[in-house]
């Protein structure tokens, strides 16, 4: 058996964990530069705000009935997800983070019998609101996929109360039955779509097709949901998040850029955020795409991209910076407003299997690349960082609605006073 812990609304639960006096009003958090809700409480939901939706078209809204704007608080954030995830590792001899606010527990291995499953979920969820004041649920089911309909289900479906164990074939059919073939596992929007055309709109009618014709119609990942949801297992912790293809950093800016200074420092910026993404999953790359933009809502606008390409594969904060400052110069226009910038990391392959060129001086640095990053993942990203960046970056992420970082940084450290 597996089970899926998830937080409810994660980003808005963070912000309350420090402001209780915030509890059950209506919250809502806001994406890069203050742009759109990322997650919302119910209560918020319940005056008609819907997640995505731009802040400045429900700003009066959200004004007349003094809901509470938070911007997002990635620092608090990664702290909390970090002590979340530490109390429910503790649950399952195995578990794998799927997300900032998503694990994935297996019992596999463990001489728990089935009806103390639901047991220990109403522990797990139990312990993270005493110990994180966190809310989530527990879904448990037999396969990863089936882990996730029971999560929702714990989350959406009345009579669960948090938590859902997917223990009997009528209970899965019940279940299936009332879950749209959009919100399962792994099918998405696009691919909805096409199975609704085949007469297939709830989970149920999905998992009653044919496997190899849910390969024939589709691909195999299709053909393991279909054996997922029906109780076979399939996927596996490696296959549920594979290594990425591509490496993207890209970002509106928080202050319009026309100096040629300062959009060297914004490039500069996601290339040390890429790269770290490559060091990470352990890829290196042979081509750097650079492109940066005004608005497409100026009255002329305007894209500019560049690609560089490397003779040898290469992940070097150092290095990347260096190519791409000799080719910056040709994204520059002088009048130009500079509203976002970006930087793609291409053809990926394994640092392990690397391959030099024997006539190529090699000019990365491993030893102080893994410096960097330790640094940086015990002190918090950019303790150290690239000159190249800058200091001020005044064209940095708009917050706003930044609440306190009450355990990352020492001046917003609680201070409890007692009489």
């Amino acid at each position: 058996m597996f089970a899926l812990v998830d937080a409810n609304s994660f980003y808005c639960g963070v912000e309350t964990v420090f402001r209780p006096d915030w509890r059950g009003k209506p919250l809502i958090t806001l994406s890069n530069n203050d742009g759109a809700i990322v997650s919302l409480t119910r209560q918020a939901k319940e005056l008609g705000i819907t997640k995505f939706t731009p802040y400045f078209q429900i700003k009066d809204l959200c004004d007349k009935h003094g809901v509470i704007v938070c911007s997002s608080n990635y620092e608090l954030i990664a702290d909390i997800s970090g002590k979340v995830m530490n109390i429910i590792g503790r649950f399952a001899p195995e578990h794998y983070c799927y997300s900032i606010d998503e694990m994935f527990l297996s019992f596999k291995n463990t001489s728990s019998a089935i009806p103390c499953l639901e047991t220990q979920g109403r522990l797990i969820r139990r312990s993270v609101w005493r110990e994180a004041r966190i809310a989530v649920c527990v879904g448990i089911g037999e396969t990863l996929t089936l882990a996730k309909v029971a999560n929702h289900a714990a989350k959406k479906m009345r009579g669960y109360e948090g938590v859902c164990l997917i223990s009997t074939d009528d209970e899965r059919i019940s279940i299936l039955k009332q879950l749209s073939v959009g919100d399962v596992w792994g099918i998405g929007r696009r691919l909805s779509k096409k199975l609704e055309l085949m007469n297939i709109r709830n989970a149920y009618e999905l998992a009653c097709m044919p496997p190899s014709l849910a390969r024939k119609q589709f691909n195999i990942e299709v053909e393991r949901t279909v054996r997922e949801l029906n109780g076979q297992v399939c996927k596996k912790w490696d296959e549920v998040k594979a290594d990425k293809k591509q490496i993207f950093s890209t970002r509106s800016l928080g202050q319009r850029i026309t100096d040629y200074d300062l959009l060297l420092q914004a490039l500069s910026k996601h290339v040390a955020i890429a790269a770290a993404k490559a060091r990470k999953q352990g890829s290196t790359c042979k081509i750097m795409v650079l492109f940066a933009s005004n608005s497409p809502h100026d009255d002329r606008p305007q894209s500019f991209k560049e690609v560089v390409h490397f003779p040898c594969p290469t992940n070097c904060s150092v290095q990347l910076t260096k190519a791409m400052s000799k080719v910056a110069n040709r994204l520059y226009r002088e009048n130009v407003q500079y509203y976002r910038v970006g930087v793609g990391l291409l053809e990926l392959g394994n640092e392990k299997f690397d391959q030099y060129d024997l006539f190529t001086r090699r000019t990365d640095n491993p030893a102080l690349m893994g410096a960097l990053d330790s640094i940086n993942a015990k002190y918090g990203t950019n303790t150290l960082f690239l000159a190249a960046q800058g200091i001020e970056q005044k064209w940095a992420m708009r917050r706003n609605f930044l609440s306190p970082q009450y355990t990352t940084r020492w001046k917003d450290i609680p201070i409890i006073k007692c009489k």
